[in-house]
């Protein structure tokens, strides 16, 4: 992949689908969107995060799978090469730039959080969680958060499994990665809904999902539902772009976007129906917060019968669900290095990596207890920090100029040419993305930085 271009590809359309719902389908879906979920209210939140995901991510998703397919670059690359065919301003490119530094961003905190995964399924196995009760499950997960060797050598832990997978290319190591692991993502994630649903409480489930209590329905909670679907679609962080370069001219780009973001959907409400009835079932609370996780499901983990390999699998899951997403955070940069230097992949893939390890430090340090947590930034945290700033800021602006520079600086005929949609289908999409998607994120990003400043 060294060189001016790029030269890999996928070798079908199906490990391209894989790879691309492996990117979507992360943490994001499992363990945030049930908190976000029980924090909004339930039925509410899902139905205006469904909205969100079809009618402003799916759009975006399709203009930035169809930058890099044309631009056959990183990101980096692909906007400048497109820029300069267009004749445009080189300076959209700054769009790629973004992109790909947040990813860099995004994956110096998930990868302390895809490490605390790590840790934990090793401790279901172990049988760690049985007989716990509220406040041993809280004084386990503060004990590995203050505990800062074990919160940095699971952190060093996933980012080597990153960096391992990244090193080996498309064909050795991406393709190769999701071939094995989304299935086995699927398959753990229909059996764990399945056992919950037997075993949980799926009526106080289904109620709470699926009819919605549009009094939950408050504008932070709308705002919560946008984030989200960007954040579980891997929008505007140079992933799904870079992707995109790496498809084939025989790929239909509209089709394989709605098979993408469905399947996202369906593991993000896949994943509240393993989990919720559990919730229910042991009278937790659902509306946690990020705890839910690492200090609520432990306590049924320990109290159910097999839950030492139920616990397990459920945090196995959520290691795979992890990986899938980081090996597509980290290849955007990868990427554009090989890409500009034709240096080594693997010696790239170990520097960059390791650099995101080194950022990743204090993420983790920054949950515990020491001088690092103690670091304030506007009133979060440094992980808090991080993740406000890509989720809130970074990829709401990214996805919003992605939209203007597909809908209004590359030609009409190009983009009809690029996509191959029928007349119709097209019409809907180029007005998606010219009027409605930057306007909504133009208007909920302002409306974020209004209530971070004065609130």
């Amino acid at each position: 992949m060294a060189g001016t271009s790029q030269t890999a590809h996928w070798s079908s359309r199906w490990t391209f689908i894989m790879a691309a719902v492996g990117s979507a389908v992360g943490l994001g879906n499992i363990w945030k969107f049930p908190y976000e979920a029980g924090q909004g209210g339930g039925g509410a939140f899902v139905l205006i995060y469904l909205f969100f995901v079809f009618v402003i991510g799916t759009p975006v998703l399709v203009a930035e799978l169809s930058l890099g397919r044309r631009g056959q670059k990183s990101p980096i690359g692909s906007m400048a090469k497109i820029a300069k065919e267009e004749g445009r301003s080189p300076l959209w490119s700054l769009i790629g730039w973004s992109g790909v530094l947040g990813a860099v961003i995004v994956l110096s905190f998930y990868s302390v959080i895809g490490g605390w995964t790590l840790s934990y399924m090793f401790d279901a196995f172990a049988g760690t969680f049985s007989g716990m009760d509220a406040a041993a499950a809280g004084a386990h997960f503060g004990g590995l958060l203050t505990n800062e060797y074990a919160v940095i050598g699971w952190h060093a832990a996933f980012m080597g499994l990153t960096m391992f997978i990244v090193a080996r290319g498309v064909e050795g190591g991406l393709e190769k990665a999701v071939t094995y692991l989304m299935p086995a993502l699927f398959a753990l994630l229909i059996g764990l809904a399945i056992y919950s649903s037997i075993a949980g409480d799926l009526a106080a489930t289904v109620d709470f999902l699926f009819k919605p209590d549009f009094s939950k329905l408050t504008f932070d909670v709308m705002l919560q539902a946008l984030g989200q679907s960007f954040f579980s679609l891997s929008l505007a962080l140079g992933s799904i772009m870079t992707y995109g370069a790496y498809m084939t001219r025989d790929v239909n780009i509209g089709k394989s976007a709605v098979i993408i973001a469905s399947a996202d959907t369906g593991v993000a409400i896949m994943a509240g129906m393993m989990i919720f009835p559990i919730v229910f079932a042991y009278g937790l609370v659902p509306g946690q917060g990020p705890g839910l996780i690492f200090a609520t499901l432990p306590i049924a983990f320990g109290q159910m019968s097999g839950g030492a390999f139920i616990g397990g699998a459920f945090f196995f899951l959520l290691v795979v669900a992890a990986i899938t997403s980081s090996i597509s955070l980290l290849e955007p940069s990868v990427s554009y290095i090989t890409e500009k230097t034709g240096a080594n992949r693997r010696k790239v893939a170990l520097m960059i990596g390791g650099f995101i390890f080194t950022m990743g430090i204090l993420s983790g340090l920054s949950q515990g207890d020491n001088p690092v947590a103690d670091i304030s930034i506007f009133g979060r945290s440094i992980l808090d920090a991080k993740d406000f700033l890509t989720n809130n800021i970074m990829m709401p602006i990214g996805g919003m100029f992605s939209a203007i520079f597909v809908g209004w600086f590359v030609s009409r005929k190009n983009m009809m040419e690029e996509l191959a949609m029928e007349d119709g289908t097209f019409r809907i999409w180029y007005f998606l993305v010219r009027f409605i998607c930057p306007v909504a994120i133009g208007a909920v990003f302002v409306s974020i930085i209004y209530n971070t400043v004065t609130g």
